[in-house]
C-alpha cells in the first residue's frame, strides 16, 4: 500500500478530459495523467496527445490492455461489443486503469461538467479510489471549456470536424454520418471495421439459412451500426449525410451561434444514438 494519496486524471483524447487535464496542470502538480490506448484510437486522437503533453509539461502514460481486441474478439466467440456487452469497455479501458492503480489511495479526477448532472464517466467501485468532479464543484460547463482549450492554444481535436466523440475507430456509439465520415477520411480504417463485422456475419450464418442470416444482420452484436451492415450503410451516404445535414439545420434552430462541435453534439436523427462509452466520451 502506498503511503501518499495519488491524484490521477484520465484522458481520452477528447475536449473535456483534456480540457480538465489543462485546469488541473498547475493546482494539483503532482498529477498523474493516463490515457487508455486500445491502439485502435483515431490517428487525430493520437496527434493531439503529443500537442497536450507539450501544454501539460508532463507525459501522459499510455495504459494498454495485456491483451489487444483480437483476442477479446476470440473470447466473446467473435461477437461484438454492443451497448449491452461492452467487453471493449471492461477489459481494453477499465481493467488496465485498476490494474496500473493497484491497492494506492488515489483520488481520480473526472471531467463531467456543470451543465450535464446526468452523465456519468468512470466511476470505480474499488474503495481505494475517490472521484471528483472539478468542472461541478466550480461550475464549469462547455463554453468553460472550450475557453480552457482556447486560452491553452490546443483548441479542437480534428476529429470534431466530423465526430463528435473520440474512441476507436471502431466504435458502436458512432452515428451513422460519422461512420460515413471515418469512410471517406480514413478508408483503411473503415475498410478494417468491414473486415470484422463480414467475419461476424460469415461466422454466424455458416450452414444456416438465408433468413438466419437476415435475422442476424438486423441483430446489434452482429453488425456495428444498428440495423444493417457498413457496406449497406456506405451505400446510403447520400441519404444519410442528408438527414445529418438536416438534423444539423434543426439544431441551429433551437439554438443560435452554435460552434460546430456544438452543433454536431445537437444534431441527432431517428438513426442516433445518445449514450456515449463512460470512458471514451469524455
Amino acid at each position: 500500500m502506498a503511503d501518499s494519496v495519488r491524484h490521477i486524471c484520465g484522458i481520452s483524447g477528447g475536449k473535456d478530459s483534456s480540457a480538465l487535464a489543462v485546469y488541473l496542470r498547475d493546482s494539483v502538480p503532482e498529477m498523474e495523467y493516463f490515457f487508455c490506448d486500445t491502439g485502435a484510437e483515431l490517428p487525430e486522437t493520437y496527434e493531439y496527445l503529443t500537442r497536450l503533453q507539450v501544454i501539460l509539461g508532463k507525459p501522459i502514460t499510455r495504459l494498454n490492455a495485456s491483451r489487444g481486441f483480437d483476442h477479446w474478439f476470440e473470447v466473446f466467440r467473435g461477437t461484438l461489443p454492443s451497448p449491452q456487452m461492452r467487453w471493449c469497455t471492461k477489459n481494453m479501458k477499465i481493467k488496465p486503469i485498476e490494474e496500473w492503480i493497484g491497492d494506492d489511495q488515489a483520488v481520480s479526477y473526472v471531467a463531467i461538467r456543470a451543465d450535464e448532472s446526468n452523465r456519468k464517466g468512470y466511476i470505480s467501485t474499488k474503495p481505494n479510489i475517490t472521484a471528483r468532479f472539478p468542472f461541478v464543484e466550480d461550475g464549469i460547463d462547455r463554453d468553460g471549456v472550450m475557453k480552457i482549450l482556447e486560452d491553452a492554444g490546443i483548441g479542437l481535436p480534428k476529429y470534431y470536424e466530423w465526430r463528435t466523440r473520440s474512441g476507436c475507430y471502431f466504435c458502436f456509439y458512432q452515428r451513422k454520418a460519422e461512420w460515413i465520415g471515418l469512410s471517406e477520411r480514413h478508408p483503411e480504417l473503415f475498410d478494417r471495421a468491414v473486415a470484422i463485422e463480414q467475419k461476424v456475419l460469415q461466422d454466424a450464418g455458416a450452414g444456416v439459412d438465408a433468413d438466419f442470416r437476415n435475422r442476424a444482420m438486423r441483430g446489434r452484436q452482429y453488425t456495428w451500426s444498428g440495423g444493417e451492415t457498413l457496406v449497406q450503410l456506405r451505400t446510403r451516404r447520400d441519404e444519410i449525410l442528408a438527414r445529418h445535414d438536416t438534423a444539423m439545420a434543426r439544431a441551429a434552430t433551437r439554438k443560435t451561434n452554435l460552434s460546430l462541435v456544438e452543433a454536431l453534439a445537437d444534431a441527432l436523427d431517428e438513426d442516433d444514438d445518445t449514450t456515449a462509452c463512460t470512458v471514451c466520451a469524455l
